[in-house]
């Protein structure tokens, strides 16, 4: 992203000039976060949760990093070695439990940027590639926690990884061989531990990665903003610092409290009771469910009953599952409205709403029995979930009369008073 107007970055210090002659890594910083990035000056509070998603995937690697170093990745041992960080090593309990309910805050931070996302049709061009690496980094956040929910080897732990890893199964032709070499052998043991323990570890350094190539990506055409109105003048944008810098920081007070508050005073209240019991192969839990962040799709598998025709239903189940997160791959290009924000669009936004609501009865139904009344509730709910993004959204594209946008940003921030606009920007008079 270049502005004209940008501020660029002039060390006065003789040891920052040789230090950005030789590597400009302050130059880097400045132009990212600093006063070089300008923003746009209309950004509202659900632009944080790209900076809070960044440091829950901080506590999570260091958090993780920590309590590696006494952790056993072996099944005789390793609901013992859990036991053995709440009980014995010096705040484990404190860092188990910020590792646990930081993965929880993390799929939070990011279903909330997803849907801000969603809404504010943050997917269009020139953005596809931020959202299309987004999308690969919640889908690298899905393998990485459910790696780790496995390793407390408790009864939720060993069952949901058979459940799992079993879905590979019904691939036809390589189903059983891929689901076999994913464990190491044929149900979850020893050797499936130690795989998914090293991706465990892995995986957030990866993770961190796309997220670096997200922000990159970002700073090529520049944050979006709440009207959808792309930047034409310099009174559109403030320096990223200090304006945003402090209204991040705000931001991540807030959510530190709320984050403090559950890791102290409620640190069970997101897990499974059954997962504070040892794996036990012979003994199958009454109900067998993931963590709460899977619930949405683990009732779209689930909603699929029946064989169709030659297509047994643990396949569709599958296939649906997987596809629910592929199809916002195609978002960029389903959604061919000119217009971005769902503010300007009133149609758009009814059926916005009325796919939170949606999503919301998918996730109740994941974390409920695999029994009527929630089933059928399921397949109705899954069935709108496809809908909405295959049909509902190309057709309101298409049929829908969007209300006027504003002119420019500064227009939208300080209304279409012409001496305000012009006093914002002195060069337009």
């Amino acid at each position: 992203m270049s502005f004209p107007w940008a501020n660029e970055y002039k060390p006065s210090h003789p040891l920052m000039q040789w230090l950005d002659e030789k590597l400009p890594l302050p130059r880097f910083v400045y132009n990212a976060v600093g006063a070089g990035y300008p923003v746009p000056r209309n950004l509202n509070y659900m632009w944080n949760f790209g900076v809070l998603a960044g440091v829950c995937l901080m506590i999570q690697i260091v958090t993780g990093v920590i309590l590696a170093m006494h952790y056993a990745a072996n099944t005789g041992v390793a609901f013992d070695s859990v036991e053995h960080i709440m009980r014995d090593v010096n705040w484990g309990w404190m860092l188990r439990y910020a590792h646990a309910n930081g993965a929880s805050a993390f799929f939070v931070v990011v279903y909330i940027h997803i849907f801000r996302g969603f809404f504010y049709s943050s997917y269009k061009a020139p953005r596809e590639m931020i959202w299309l690496l987004g999308v690969v980094i919640f889908l690298l956040m899905m393998a990485t926690a459910f790696m780790g929910y496995v390793l407390p080897w408790g009864q939720m732990s060993f069952w949901g990884a058979k459940v799992i890893t079993g879905l590979f199964g019904a691939i036809p032709l390589v189903g059983e061989p891929l689901q076999q070499w994913l464990l190491g052998g044929f149900s979850p043991d020893q050797a499936a531990l130690n795989r998914f323990f090293s991706l465990h570890f892995l995986l957030p350094f990866v993770l961190a990665g796309v997220i670096i190539l997200h922000i990159w990506a970002l700073h090529i055409p520049g944050s979006s903003n709440p009207t959808g109105v792309e930047v034409k003048q310099e009174s559109d944008t403030v320096p990223f610092h200090p304006y945003y810098t402090a209204k991040d920081g705000f931001g991540l007070g807030v959510f530190l409290i709320l984050y403090c508050a559950v890791l102290f005073f409620a640190p069970n209240a997101l897990g499974h009771p059954d997962n504070y019991i040892a794996a036990n192969p012979l003994s199958t839990p009454a109900h067998i469910v993931p963590e709460w962040y899977f619930w949405p799709f683990y009732a779209i598998l689930r909603a699929f009953t029946s064989d169709f025709f030659f297509i047994p239903a643990k396949l569709m189940g599958v296939l649906a599952m997987f596809s629910a997160i592929l199809v916002w791959f195609f978002l960029p290009w389903l959604d061919t409205s000119p217009v971005r924000s769902g503010h300007y669009r009133p149609l758009f936004r009814k059926f916005f709403y009325l796919l939170l609501v949606d999503v919301a009865v998918l996730g109740y139904c994941g974390g409920a029995p695999a029994a009527e009344p929630f089933v059928m509730i399921s397949q109705i709910a899954a069935a709108y979930y496809f809908l909405h993004f295959l049909v509902i959204l190309p057709l309101v594209s298409s049929i829908e009369k969007p209300q006027p946008l504003p002119y420019s940003i500064t227009e939208a921030v300080l209304g279409t008073d012409e001496g305000a606009v012009l006093n914002a920007n002195p060069a337009a008079a």
